[in-house]
């Protein structure tokens, strides 16, 4: 008899995200390797695994969760769908404390609920062991391109969204025909592991930051810019990537000789508000700023990129950033305009893949965890309320509760 029930959600948030934490396929893995925990799945018509899919898997369907102990979705819970007394896994956007989500923390521990969020499970490194990056990367980087050839009218590629899965997706390369352009893409993590796989399966060659600025190419090239190579100490002295991170206000940007001569930028790299910004606009207004398309990944809201004002959608994924007025406009009708794509959901293009690749993760590196003893603290550091309280690493967000 099982002991442990395990619901998967039906997403609520609008708008819709047809992404799943298990897929048809784990969900019975689950009950095999774990002897004492039974999964259900709440009946769902939004999803990229119907509810079929799941009952060849033999997987029991419910309409309501109410009597599992354990309740998994993706995106946040809506505050009328919180049950009391359980435990959730959702990707929270509490932790910074994200103004539209105070009344959902708050109501999660007014319901006595214990949160633990998918973006706080590292192991004893820190690292993440459960993410979407990659697919973030894979869609942003395929986005760019998209865009950079509707912006010049190059050719024409299928939207992300309107192709089954990856596999599909990498048909689509074939038709990409680009000139000798060249293309930067920041960042050192998923992200922009994830970017350069479509930038290598559309055969772009990747050169060195030097040689990207240096030399002279009759083909399309891209570099890959870590955080030593656009920024530098504003004493001169040699960076040094700790004292970075610990100190970035001692540092200043240095992507200038890159925007000079990049016409893609594909952004990828995680910024922290305390370090310097990529570049400004009175940068962009500059005679030698040639950077016309940004597919800004990571989609930092008045962040490292100043072009990214908005956050766009998957239906309506680009908009003109006017540098001279400062402000968005339609996409596409003034040559003098930076085009951005800020898309803040993009694994939910390819939802099938995204959500085999993030199962995968979950059952290998944090249901052992979850279901048997939480040895190495993997759940214990991802678990913002418990008991009705905010958990000791979390007390830092008891004013952002009180709205303080």
């Amino acid at each position: 008899m099982s002991n442990l029930k395990v619901g998967i959600l039906k997403e609520g948030k609008v708008p819709v995200d047809k992404r799943v934490p298990i897929v048809p396929f784990q969900a019975r893995e689950i009950m095999n390797s774990f002897p004492h925990v039974k999964v259900v799945v709440q009946k769902s018509d939004i999803r990229c695994y119907n509810d079929s899919d799941y009952r060849s898997e033999e997987i029991e369907l419910v309409d309501t969760v109410e009597n599992c102990d354990i309740l998994m979705g993706v995106k946040e819970v809506p505050i009328k769908n919180l049950i009391e007394g359980k435990t959730y896994l959702f990707f929270s956007h509490t932790i910074k404390e994200q103004p539209y989500n105070r009344e959902l923390l708050r109501e999660i521990l007014k319901k006595n609920i214990r949160l633990i969020d998918y973006e706080l499970l590292t192991d004893s490194e820190g690292t993440r062991v459960v993410a979407f990056g990659r697919y973030a990367g894979l869609v942003g980087a395929y986005n760019g391109i998209l865009t950079y050839g509707k912006r010049y009218n190059l050719f024409n590629i299928r939207p992300a969204n309107k192709c089954f899965d990856l596999e599909d997706l990498k048909t689509e390369y074939e038709k990409v025909d680009l000139p000798a352009i060249k293309i930067a893409v920041t960042g050192g993590g998923r992200v922009s592991r994830g970017a350069m796989e479509v930038l290598n399966g559309m055969r772009i060659r990747k050169v060195t930051p030097a040689d990207y600025i240096s030399e002279l190419y009759d083909e399309p090239v891209y570099t890959q810019l870590n955080s030593r190579d656009y920024n530098k100490a504003k004493d001169g002295s040699e960076f040094n990537r700790g004292d970075f991170y610990n100190s970035p206000h001692l540092y200043e940007s240095d992507f200038a000789k890159f925007s000079e001569v990049t016409d893609l930028l594909i952004a990828g790299a995680y910024w922290d508000p305390a370090a310097p910004v990529l570049f400004k606009r009175e940068d962009i207004l500059a005679p030698n700023f040639k950077i016309r398309v940004i597919a800004d990944i990571t989609c930092d809201i008045e962040g490292s990129i100043p072009s990214t004002k908005k956050p766009s959608t998957i239906d309506d994924p680009i908009y003109d950033y006017n540098p001279s007025e400062d402000k968005v406009e339609p996409a596409l009708k003034d040559e003098s305009n930076i085009t951005v794509m800020a898309v803040d959901n993009l694994p939910c293009e390819l939802p099938r893949d995204a959500s085999v690749d993030f199962g995968k993760e979950l059952l290998n590196n944090v249901l052992p965890h979850l279901f048997n003893k939480d040895s190495e603290g993997v759940i214990e550091r991802a678990t913002i309320t418990k008991d009705g309280k905010l958990t000791d690493r979390f007390k830092y967000l008891q004013n952002y509760v009180d709205g303080k």
